[in-house]
């Protein structure tokens, strides 16, 4: 029979190691399954139980060098398939589907030392979507017990081990309207394996007769203080007296603080131990752009007859996170009692789940480098270092659960997209259940936090809510509960969310954002607080497209603007093609003439789109009427590479959405609004405050002044405000560029941030009439086509070395502006240097001006200079 169920089990990182001295060999010492060895169901006997046992012959197996993987990443990282060559075109579409079509087998060996009184606890902390687990021969859990692929379990396995010892687990093929698990809807073409396998590390842990629950920190900033919480449990038949100890560390080598208490269990009792203490100095945790993220750490452990049982460590951050609803019924955030506008992103998973810490934190410094302060997590909670890394370098994350599957499986959804919807059962709510405790306990301590969203597409019903708000709640989490991302309903529990979900999610034009004339009418105009939106942009540069396309995938991208391609979204998609992108490219910058054409505008049209996007949503945070209260960029990266929906690729090389969300997200800034033509102040600190200017030039396609005016201004922290309106462009026949500058009157009018723009005579006229949840027609497109038929700039580059980092000097010479310069870094063979973080790209210059930009990038060699009315050049550095 089944070994003990214990319950939802928290997440520890640990370091594996692959030999075979003892797994673990003392109390409080947990570690992960380090390796696996693989085979399909169809490869392996019958008999599980007997392959359990130690000493089977897994020879002819698969042989994998890493802890955790699904069956994809598997058979990736043993080198059966390579990802470069599956992404490739379409050859995706050629793999065998058939084989992740029966259950597949993990298995590994390990040692021990098991004496009287050494308890071994095996956890689970992500299997998709189901298992059977068999330890010596014994089945320890069913796929009844080992359900949902966040369900993290413990099972109490010391009366099964020995020495040697031999782990199985059988996980069942995944199927996402019939599973919790983890799917990618139509943002990428679906994993052949469904996701299946051991995508998180299974863990052996030794205790003495009392083992620790997951730690978990209550936290209060006023005064500053936490309660350290745990569950102590007696895992022998007769009463035990404990000794309980919490070590608390303060940041920056302060103080430690040290509290005892004795406590007695009965057999096999389990009693809550807490500890609380204020702190004489607290410091607090900040997001990013606010401050600093200084972590405490705290460690519990219990003692028995004077010997270690148990111990378990978090760190945590003294802050706390509000929501409430403004008069509009929009949501708005407090974080340590400051209102905080949300202007993040949104994140994919490896499409084979496969993370990379490394990889993730230069995502999230990408993000912090654009000005970002949130990422949202749909359904994609990952690992712990993921918050590990957030906690450490200051981005919040809203985590939840994903739309449009078995986690929407509701009657009341009208959108499932199965004939027969496989609503929940007792199973599914069971595994909820145990996915929301386990789930709560990895992310509880963790002050990056900023909310869980419980629903994306459509809120859980009733039952369902209970189950998480419980979960959540008895795990200490102290943050706000979301009903969903949307505003199509929520249950009486929680109330409305306060978000919108209303698109667009295909390409609009930058005055879309600004135009709130009829603002309930205007779906994803800024206002209010939208949980996923975006103008459907981020096309890769040509040096990236090379990586995943063939020539004529690249050839169909600038000759057949209407064509379905395999690298947008699924087939079945309203993104499978880019003739909403196109129609508007072509009628605004001109029928490309060449792939390289094709691509310069794209990532024009890109960096515009998505700058307008973040700038309206920032401006109108200080709006009196119908405040932008937050959003959600869609998206941030993507799971494979993709044409669109990202801010830089996914070899993370950043291109024109880059660089207009690193513009458009500054700290202090001065905007053009396209709708009104007036200039909005942003001020998104909490105490830069004073006396500002914004000069304002505007030239023509010449470089001919037309108009030069300043607007002296005073500004707030953490607001927007409307200044005044530009003259000098209303008349104009042709494209002119708009430069603003911000200047710090109180600072030797240091320049702030700078701004330039190219605006047509006329406006891109919306039908918001006719809008869709992911588009607003547009009727008459704004012409942009001269801009392609400016004369040449001359331009010098000159380079310096400062450190680590590179200088590199614009000085334009000509008569006219020098359009969209880019630049970019490149090792000794001439390839992309990522990840890389430039000052500043993409850039517009007037005519005599320099500008210094600098860059930082492991094994640069090379600048490449370009843009749109630029010759192509290349320095040495």
């Amino acid at each position: 029979m089944a070994r003990q169920l214990l319950g939802p089990i928290g997440f520890v990182l640990v370091n594996a190691f692959a030999t075979r001295e003892p797994l673990v060999s003392e109390p409080g010492e947990i570690t992960s399954i380090p390796n696996w060895d693989i085979q399909s169901s169809s490869d392996v006997p019958l008999d599980l139980a007997q392959l359990s046992k130690p000493g089977a012959d897994t020879v002819s197996w698969h042989h994998i060098p890493t802890s955790r993987c699904t069956l994809m990443g598997c058979l990736i990282a043993t080198g059966v398939y390579s990802d470069e060559d599956l992404w490739f075109s379409d050859n995706l579409e050629e793999f065998n589907w058939e084989q992740f079509t029966v259950p597949w087998v993990y298995r590994h060996e390990f040692s021990l030392e098991p004496e009287k009184g050494h308890h071994y606890l095996l956890q689970t902390n992500g299997i998709t979507s189901r298992a059977d687990i068999y330890l010596n021969g014994e089945l320890v859990a069913d796929k009844e017990d080992q359900s949902g692929a966040y369900s993290g379990h413990e099972y109490d396995v010391s009366e099964s081990v020995g020495k040697e010892n031999g782990l199985l687990i059988q996980t069942y093929p995944t199927n996402y309207y019939t599973d919790l698990a983890l799917g990618f809807i139509d943002w990428n073409p679906t994993p052949p394996d469904n996701g299946t396998g051991v995508w998180r590390d299974v863990l052996v842990r030794q205790t003495g007769p009392v083992a620790l629950g997951p730690l978990s920190a209550l936290v209060d900033i006023s005064p500053g203080k936490v309660t350290l919480r745990t569950t102590a449990r007696n895992l022998e038949d007769r009463e035990i007296k404990i000794k309980a100890k919490a070590v608390i560390n303060e940041p920056d080598d302060g103080p430690t603080t040290t509290l005892n208490q004795t406590i007695t269990l009965k057999p096999g009792q389990s009693k809550v131990i807490e500890f609380e203490t204020e702190f004489d100095n607290p410091k607090l945790w900040w997001p990013k752009q606010w401050g600093l993220q200084p972590l405490y750490s705290a460690r519990v452990s219990v003692t028995s007859n004077c010997e270690l049982s148990d111990r378990v460590e978090r760190s945590f951050g003294l802050r706390t996170i509000t929501s409430e609803l403004n008069e509009h019924g929009h949501i708005m955030f407090r974080v340590n009692g400051e209102l905080f506008q949300v202007l993040g992103s949104g994140y994919s998973a490896d499409m084979f789940l496969r993370f990379d810490a490394e990889r993730f934190e230069n995502i999230a410094k990408y993000m912090l480098d654009m000005g970002l302060n949130t990422i949202r997590l749909e359904g994609k909670n990952e690992h712990p270092e993921l918050y590990e890394i957030t906690d450490r370098l200051g981005p919040m994350v809203m985590a939840g659960w994903e739309c449009c599957n078995k986690w929407e499986s509701w009657e009341y959804n009208p959108d499932l997209t199965v004939a027969i919807p496989d609503y929940w059962d007792e199973q599914d709510y069971k595994d909820a259940n145990a996915t929301i405790r386990h789930e709560t306990s990895m992310m509880q301590t963790h002050p990056s936090m900023l909310a869980f969203l419980i629903g994306s597409d459509y809120w859980p019903d009733d039952r369902a809510t209970e189950i998480y708000v419980e979960g959540l709640r008895g795990g200490g989490w102290q943050l706000p509960i979301v009903a969903s991302a949307s505003k199509r309903g929520y249950p009486d529990l929680l109330g409305p969310s306060g978000m919108k979900m209303s698109g667009p999610y295909d390409w609009v034009p930058p005055n879309y954002w600004y135009d709130v004339t009829l603002a309930e009418d205007r779906y994803g105009a800024a206002f209010g607080f939208g949980s996923e939106l975006g103008a459907g942009v981020g096309t890769p540069e040509i040096s990236s497209l090379k990586k995943f396309l063939s020539e004529e995938d690249m050839e169909d991208l600038w000759k057949k603007p209407d064509k379905g391609l395999y690298h947008m979204s699924t087939n079945v998609s309203q993104f499978y093609d880019r003739k909403i992108y196109n129609d508007g490219l072509y009628a605004r910058y001109g029928k490309p003439t060449s792939l390289e054409d094709y691509i310069l505008k794209c990532q024009v049209a890109d960096y515009e789109a998505i700058r307008a996007e973040y700038e309206a949503f920032a401006a109108r945070w200080g709006a009196d009427n119908n405040p932008a209260t937050g959003m959600i960029y869609w998206m941030l990266v993507n799971a494979w590479p993709s044409l669109h929906w990202n801010q830089f690729d996914y070899y993370l090389h950043p291109a024109g959405t880059y660089f207009g969300t690193k513009i458009g997200g500054r700290i202090e800034h001065a905007v053009f609004d396209y709708h009104s033509r007036n200039v909005w102040l942003i001020n998104r600190s909490l105490d830069k405050k004073g006396k500002r200017s914004v000069v304002v030039d505007v030239v023509d396609l010449k470089g001919k002044n037309i108009s030069s005016e300043t607007f002296d201004v005073t500004t707030e922290p953490n607001t927007g405000a409307k200044i005044d309106q530009i003259s000098g462009i209303e008349d104009q026949n042709d494209v002119v560029f708009v430069r603003l500058l911000l200047r710090d009157d109180d600072n030797d009018g240091e320049v702030l941030s700078r701004n330039v723009y190219w605006v047509a005579p006329s406006v891109d006229e919306l039908d918001w009439g006719e809008s869709t949840w992911y588009h607003t027609p547009v009727t008459k497109y704004a012409n942009y086509q001269s801009l392609f038929a400016m004369d040449e700039a001359s331009l010098g580059v000159s380079t310096e070395q400062k450190g680590g980092t590179w200088s590199v000097t614009l000085e334009h010479t000509s008569g006219g502006p020098a359009f969209f310069v880019r630049l970019n870094l490149l090792d000794e063979q001439g390839e992309d240097v990522n990840p890389v973080l430039w000052s500043d790209n993409y850039v517009t210059l007037w005519p005599g001006e320099s500008m210094v930009l600098e860059v930082e990038g492991d094994g640069g060699k090379r600048v490449k200079v370009d843009g749109g009315n630029v010759r192509v050049t290349e320095l040495t550095l």
